[in-house]
């Protein structure tokens, strides 16, 4: 099938500002797979999910692994906090590369989200003990123990130690998962974070964790990296409990200015979905995003692309990649049906699971979870 005018834009290629190429705009979306190894290193079953489904991409972000023992927000999520950890790494490296495309290692600490009965004393560090308020997938109520300033100085070493990892591994960068409610969130937060020192007390002072954590893996980079390395950095522009798509905007100026070389938005749906309070309500918050952003930095945004029709859509309003999870977890050859002008499967058709290379453990967790994915037996 010969493809239409929008398609090819689809399929161009895309280039980093650092000289890292993309051989189309599709961005498999990072995704957790619950599907570690029980001592937490990466499994076979992660590396055939990441096989099935790298290949034919312009990039890949890996689901998210923690930068310390104590940041664990899945159950079975692979780790990076310990160079014991580094082989894995590496067989997930080699495997998110495979077909030729760029991978990325999304790094992250969960913060007040972390899984209690896996972490110390079951108390989760944050910004400020500030009990988490519940929420579709979190019942709340547990109160943080505030980070010290020592703790802190730690725990952004501790992200460098882990992007030095995804150098030594080879990927081609890492993202910062600020988004979701984790710990950076944590600390850009106005809600969690009650500070009055430098990491806290005003809407500047709320940036300083994510600013110096761009500036310790940019140091790294600097020392290690012997090829272009890049940082993302990915937010959820809006969080119920306080900040609204406004409050961000200066945060994304930030960022820009520290040198990020993508913002990752993500979305539940990234077409149509609107800011919380109504604000601009004629604007989406992708678009208000774009607007503001105003092409200074490369923007990537995930959230509910199904269909290529949908991806093609996504870079219509501006967008330089288009992340997409479900639809490949659903289709490991999303990409080549996208090419093809074809529609994916919606459904997933858990008796093909296997077939599809989607992990044991990912396999019970989306047996529980019906209502999160569009599942048939």
């Amino acid at each position: 099938m010969s493809q239409t005018t929008d398609t090819k834009q689809l399929f161009q290629s895309f280039t980093f500002k650092n000289g890292i190429e993309t051989k189309n705009r599709i961005a498999m979306a990072p995704m957790t797979t619950w599907a570690s190894n029980d001592d937490y290193t990466v499994s076979d079953d992660e590396i055939k999910h990441y096989e099935a489904r790298s290949g034919n991409v312009g990039l890949v972000i890996t689901g998210c692994t923690r930068v310390m023992a104590n940041g664990i927000g899945f159950n079975n999520e692979y780790a990076s906090y310990d160079d014991s950890f580094l082989p894995g790494l590496k067989k997930m490296a080699a495997a998110a590369k495979k077909g030729g495309s760029p991978a990325i290692l999304q790094i992250y600490h969960a913060g007040n989200k972390a899984v209690l009965n896996l972490i110390p004393d079951s108390i989760p560090v944050s910004a400020s003990p500030i009990a988490l308020a519940p929420s579709m997938f979190y019942e709340g109520g547990v109160i943080s123990r505030e980070l010290s300033n020592e703790e802190i100085l730690e725990m952004i070493k501790a992200f460098g130690e882990t992007a030095h990892r995804a150098i030594r591994a080879g990927f081609d960068g890492v993202e910062l998962h600020g988004a979701h409610g984790f710990l950076l969130q944590n600390f850009f937060s106005p809600y969690y974070n009650q500070r009055t020192d430098h990491w806290g007390g005003s809407a500047e002072k709320r940036m300083n964790f994510a600013v110096e954590l761009i500036k310790e893996i940019q140091s790294v980079i600097k020392k290690y990296a012997d090829q272009p390395f890049i940082i993302g950095f990915r937010i959820s522009p809006e969080e119920p409990e306080s900040y609204r798509v406004k409050d961000i905007l200066p945060l994304i100026d930030k960022l820009i200015e520290c040198g990020i070389d993508y913002l990752h938005v993500s979305l539940t749906d990234l077409l149509t979905q609107k800011p919380i309070d109504n604000e601009n309500r004629d604007e989406t918050i992708l678009k208000l995003v774009l607007d503001h952003v105003h092409h200074r930095v490369p923007v990537i945004a995930a959230g509910g692309i199904k269909q290529f029709k949908d991806a093609i859509e996504a870079i219509k309003m501006g967008l330089s990649l288009v992340a997409v999870g479900h639809g490949l977890i659903i289709n490991p050859n999303w990409v080549e049906l996208a090419s093809d002008e074809e529609k994916a499967e919606e459904v997933l058709s858990m008796s093909k699971a296997d077939e599809l290379a989607i992990p044991k453990k990912l396999q019970e967790f989306i047996q529980i979870a019906k209502g999160f994915f569009q599942v048939k037996d």
